[in-house]
């Protein structure tokens, strides 16, 4: 299934990119096994690895790491945010 996936601020830098279109394997089915897939490819994609502080939002609403993916999809990842 083909996603959209966009990385914000800091996960943006750590990967080398902005977004990009990605073809997931069947298994990949959660926003957690999609983390999980992503940070496996190695140096730079360990930022979005079990354990660290990254938020992300599916189809543009806040989503935890059980809710499933469809075809066609659009994931952020983004680390958390402060203001004042």
């Amino acid at each position: 299934m083909k996603v959209r996936i966009l990385y914000f601020a800091s996960l943006r830098e750590a990967v080398g990119r902005a977004s990009e279109e990605l073809d997931v394997p069947a298994e990949v089915g959660t926003l957690g096994a999609l983390r999980a897939f992503l940070a496996a490819r190695g140096e730079g994609w360990e930022a979005l690895g079990v354990g660290r502080n990254v938020r992300a939002a599916l189809n543009q609403r806040m989503s935890g790491a059980d809710t499933a993916l469809s075809a066609g999809d659009e994931v952020a990842f983004f680390p958390p945010v402060t203001g004042g």
